[in-house]
């Protein structure tokens, strides 16, 4: 079973769980910035007992304009490509590892739903990551994007992020010897 199955297969507890003993190991950080999640991804992180060693902090930007004050993602990002996209959510990761102070930053930007937001449908869910290899996005659900009510939307956008770190973290590990 390849890496990213057998991180498909954990529950969320699980995937924080291991994210914060390989944090540790590590003696690394992370900080957050939500939107749509709203400060879950950071709560369900700070379920485990040790998140402490390893949590700088974060923020929710649920509104647009505390994405550009708090995150610093730029106007041009804001008009040019929206809130829910790939260009956002790299920002706010960046962002928040740089003001946090943090080794990683984990961004999350979308739409939870039921109804659609600037022309994006519910379960549209992108992840930002910005670590010490460059930053990067994905959208969670692939072109589909993720199924089901507004509560598992958020839910599933939590463990896609955990779980996107947790490759990357490992990748990092593989190149660094």
């Amino acid at each position: 079973m390849d890496e990213s199955a057998r991180i498909a297969e954990k529950s969320t507890f699980e995937l924080c769980r291991e994210l914060v003993s390989v944090l540790s190991a590590r003696r690394e950080t992370l900080a957050v910035c939500e939107s749509l999640t709203a400060g879950l991804c950071a709560a369900r992180i700070a379920d485990v007992p040790g998140a402490s060693a390893v949590l700088r902090g974060g923020f929710i930007t649920y509104a647009t304009d505390l994405k550009e004050s708090l995150a610093g993602v730029s106007t041009a990002t804001v008009e040019d490509d929206g809130v829910v996209s790939a260009q956002c959510v790299r920002e706010m990761a960046r962002g928040a590892q740089r003001r946090c102070d943090a080794s990683w930053g984990l961004s999350l930007s979308g739409v939870a739903g039921p109804d659609s937001q600037d022309g994006h449908p519910a379960g549209t869910v992108f992840i930002g990551l910005a670590g010490p290899e460059g930053i990067r996005a994905v959208r969670a659900g692939g072109e589909e994007g993720l199924k089901g009510s507004r509560h598992e939307i958020r839910e599933q956008a939590v463990s896609h992020a955990i779980g996107l770190l947790l490759l990357s973290i490992k990748e990092a590990q593989a190149t660094d010897g």
